[in-house]
């Protein structure tokens, strides 16, 4: 083993943010760095089982925990024995904090990350073994749904300079990579606080005319009320932006967007979609949606049920509701377990059959599908492809027919030539 092992639980920035803090480390191969998720207190109990099985699979390895429920939840990652340093977001850019650790109980370097206004550059663009690549463009987040622990491990909404985004895309694909991947924690708020204030429509628009080899650029999650028309253009006009997007949804009530603080309606929500589908019909949609919400009942469960179908979500993240202190919706009329489980299930369900039905539709259709590690790839709609016979080389984008279901994906035949 050359270097520090990652952990990376969480969303697609983390994974970007890791293979930046792996090269901030170095070739310290006795150094486990578990980069944490705080989304949920799901995610947070993940990262804490995450380290105890990394301290039994190799016993005198040093463990650094970061990410967000490091810089949310210090204390409860310093408690652990196995952990020797906790790391906040905003302090995993220092090369320094990965080195020697000293001392039987672990140490917590966290700083305020409210008091943090730019991105560091070099956690502009990282990747790992993935053929994609993920460049961080925006981090941070100004606005406070009631349920969302996030901004207070990511801090307020921060950009990076285009100039310094398209130089990273130019080297990755100096390096070979036909696909990147924009990430942020809210996207779409890019750029108000760059000068001349920039939207991400922009920001796109400059990426495609600096850097012409790169074939295939794709969004991380979106706000569907911050898509402006030039966002929206490129969207369903260029052919190097993927056909899939995925929407911070969250439900399908009126009321119960209104009591997360959404900014958008259900209607909102529909009319996008309806519109992106109708100029782009192959557009896959993802969405984000919450089951059991405080103050939930039947039929506004059955809204968001409903609003699977209603925007054609072939990609759907069910969250069941969990709690997070500090936000106001811990402090609304909960839901009992029982009943929170039960509709995320429901929801799992639904859109499941939303998206046999969609991959039943792909069979016999050819997708030009980037060929990953271990068998598979992914089409241009994100669509999970494992490939029979002759296995492409990873990294290569690769026309193959689609000739069967697999799972939750699909399996075809890749061109030999």
């Amino acid at each position: 083993m050359s270097g520090p092992e990652m952990i990376t639980l969480g969303c697609r920035l983390n994974i970007a943010e890791s293979e930046a803090m792996r090269d901030l480390a170095g070739d310290a191969d006795d150094l486990i760095i578990v980069n944490s998720c705080a989304v949920t207190a799901e995610a947070v109990k993940q990262a804490r089982k995450a380290i105890r099985q990394a301290a039994r699979r190799r016993p005198g390895a040093r463990i650094v925990v970061t990410g967000c429920a490091a810089q949310t939840e210090p204390q409860t990652f310093a408690a652990m024995p196995e952990v020797a340093r906790v790391i906040g977001n905003a302090d995993k850019t220092r090369a320094d904090l990965f080195g020697f650790v000293s001392g039987e109980r672990a140490d917590i370097h966290v700083s305020d990350i409210m008091s943090v206004r730019e991105t560091a550059p070099h956690m502009a663009a990282a990747f790992t073994d993935h053929a994609r690549a993920f460049v961080e463009v925006q981090n941070g987040c100004d606005h406070r749904c009631t349920f969302c622990v996030i901004p207070y491990g990511r801090g307020n909404s921060r950009s990076v300079p285009a100039g310094v985004v398209i130089d990273r895309i130019r080297g990755l694909i100096d390096q070979g990579h036909e696909e990147v991947v924009l990430t942020g924690v809210d996207l779409t708020s890019y750029g108000p606080d760059l000068p001349g204030a920039p939207t991400l429509g922009m920001l796109v628009e400059r990426i495609l005319a600096h850097v012409p080899a790169l074939r295939r650029l794709r969004l991380s999650s979106l706000d569907s009320v911050e898509i402006d028309d030039r966002l929206f253009a490129l969207l369903t006009q260029e052919a190097r932006i993927m056909p899939h997007l995925h929407l911070s949804l969250q439900a399908g009530d009126d009321m119960i967007l209104k009591r997360m603080k959404r900014r958008h309606s259900r209607a909102d929500a529909v009319a996008m979609v309806a519109r992106l589908k109708a100029a782009r019909p192959d557009i896959a949609i993802g969405a984000d949606l919450i089951a059991g919400f405080p103050t939930e009942d039947e039929a506004m469960a059955a809204n968001s049920a409903a609003l699977i179908d209603d925007c054609d979500i072939v990609f759907g993240h069910i969250f069941p509701y969990s709690p997070r202190a500090g936000t106001p919706a811990a402090r609304m009329p909960q839901l009992d377990r029982t009943t929170i489980r039960r509709r995320a299930a429901d929801l799992r369900e639904r859109a499941g059959a939303r998206r046999a039905a969609w991959l039943g539709m792909l069979i016999g259709t050819r997708q030009e599908v980037l060929a990953e590690r271990g068998g598979g790839g992914h089409a241009a709609n994100f669509a999970h492809v494992r490939f029979e016979g002759i296995l492409p080389e990873p990294g290569r984008i690769v026309s193959t027919t689609i000739t069967g279901i697999d799972g939750d994906g699909l399996k075809g035949m890749a061109a030999t030539a």
